[in-house]
């Protein structure tokens, strides 16, 4: 779920959810993949990375423009099945963290100063 997309200039936010996953499907895929496609569609969603482990440890970083974007994806009908649905047979533990990005930079280059080339 992760294409380096290339985010606005800060700030924005970050929302950070890990999880251990339970053993099985359980229609988790469907249900992680309708998610992903249907948080990048609401507003204010920026864009996802997502990553997860053999055994079952995932990482997924959601960037938003704001706060109220965040609320609003939070209280989607169709999420809120979701959640509950993690909650009940998908996750054996979680935790969501939400975070202001005040700068990023990316590389190879990083934090190259202006005009400098990289060798």
């Amino acid at each position: 779920m992760s294409d380096f997309a290339p985010l606005p200039a800060p700030p924005y936010y970050a929302v950070i959810f890990t999880a251990q996953r339970t053993a099985g499907d359980h229609g988790y895929g469907a249900m992680a993949a309708r998610m992903g496609d249907m948080a990048l569609a609401s507003p204010g969603c920026l864009g996802m990375e997502s990553t997860r482990n053999e055994g079952g440890f995932g990482i997924t970083v959601s960037y938003w423009r704001d706060e109220a974007s965040i609320l609003a994806w939070k209280a989607d009908a169709q999420h809120l099945v979701a959640q509950q649905l993690g909650q009940d047979r998908w996750y054996t533990h979680y935790s969501l963290r939400v975070a202001r990005v005040e700068r990023h930079y990316s590389g190879p280059e990083g934090r190259a100063p202006a005009g400098h080339q990289p060798p």
